[in-house]
């Protein structure tokens, strides 16, 4: 089963009935790589599915502003094989408290995502999508342009606290610590780079040790990559305490140790901690897009 990938929100050409039928398709693959536990292919599906339905919330209620009322049910191209095919009012009322913001959109999303996840575990003891997101002390390797910007605005890496003997061919940090070292256990001095194991509960600890270590003064300069899960405690924690985020344009292609890229489903965030903000703004723009604290 294969599925398109999900378009923009540009509704200029925007056909209802279209991505009424495209909803119920993607729904269709999200039962069946449920069952066959397709952590990628699931994740898919419930993105074009979420995506798709907010796209028509956004039509919909487009039209009603400009005819000053609900649209046809038959009209705008909406009529389909002898039966109207729109979702009832309760379902539409649902997909507008959940998927017109973008904000509820994204979160929506990363809870829907993260669900897939728990599903789909069981597969050899970690799904798919674990193995295409874990790094630092696993099995998945940053990309050596992202450590190069990194290194242009830190200076060089004083520590990094969750790596391996391998990792370190390309981070080359002057101390470093693997998974039996346990690094949570040890200060973090000086200009950290942390690209923490990505499941739980080790990021949440990983993202707790780092925020400690820079307020204590320890570390005097960081950045931290991890996925924007921004729904998560972990994540609003580690925002409420960096100088900058950079979500990434795209995604990361993180790398196994033959050089093989992963393909994650979810984009990435870089959080800056220290006093150069403005380096890191202009290294990290050609990257993605800034986010300052306020």
């Amino acid at each position: 089963m294969k599925l398109a990938r999900r378009s923009s929100t540009d509704l200029t050409a925007y056909e209802p009935a279209k991505g009424l039928k495209t909803v119920a398709v993607a729904e269709v693959a999200e039962r069946h790589f449920r069952r066959a536990k397709d952590a990628t292919r699931l994740l898919e599906a419930v993105e074009l599915k979420l995506s798709e339905q907010r796209k028509f919330v956004l039509w919909w209620d487009g039209q009603s502003l400009r005819k000053g009322g609900k649209p046809s049910r038959t009209a705008d191209g909406l009529a389909i094989a002898g039966r109207d095919g729109l979702p009832d009012r309760e379902t539409l009322r649902r997909w507008r408290v959940r998927l017109k913001e973008e904000n509820k959109y994204q979160i929506t999303l990363s809870k829907a995502q993260a669900s897939c996840v728990k599903v789909c575990e069981a597969r050899q003891g970690q799904s798919d999508y674990a193995k295409a997101t874990n790094t630092g002390d696993t099995e998945w390797y940053t990309p050596t342009e992202y450590l190069e910007a990194a290194r242009d605005v830190l200076g060089a890496f004083d520590l990094d606290p969750a790596s391996t003997s391998y990792g370190q061919r390309t981070v080359k940090a002057k101390a470093f610590f693997t998974k039996t070292d346990d690094g949570l256990t040890h200060p973090w001095l000086g200009r950290v780079w942390l690209n923490p194991p990505y499941m739980q509960p080790d990021i949440a600890r990983f993202v707790e040790k780092l925020v400690e270590e820079y307020q204590s003064q320890r570390t005097t300069a960081a950045i931290l990559l991890t996925h924007n899960y921004t729904d998560t405690a972990w994540f609003h924690l580690a925002a409420s305490a960096c100088a900058a985020i950079c979500f990434t344009r795209g995604r990361i292609a993180f790398l196994d140790s033959n050089g093989s890229p992963a393909s994650p489903t979810q984009g990435q965030a870089f959080f800056y901690y220290g006093p150069k903000r403005k380096q890191f703004q202009a290294r990290f723009s050609e990257i993605g897009f800034l986010v300052g604290r306020l």
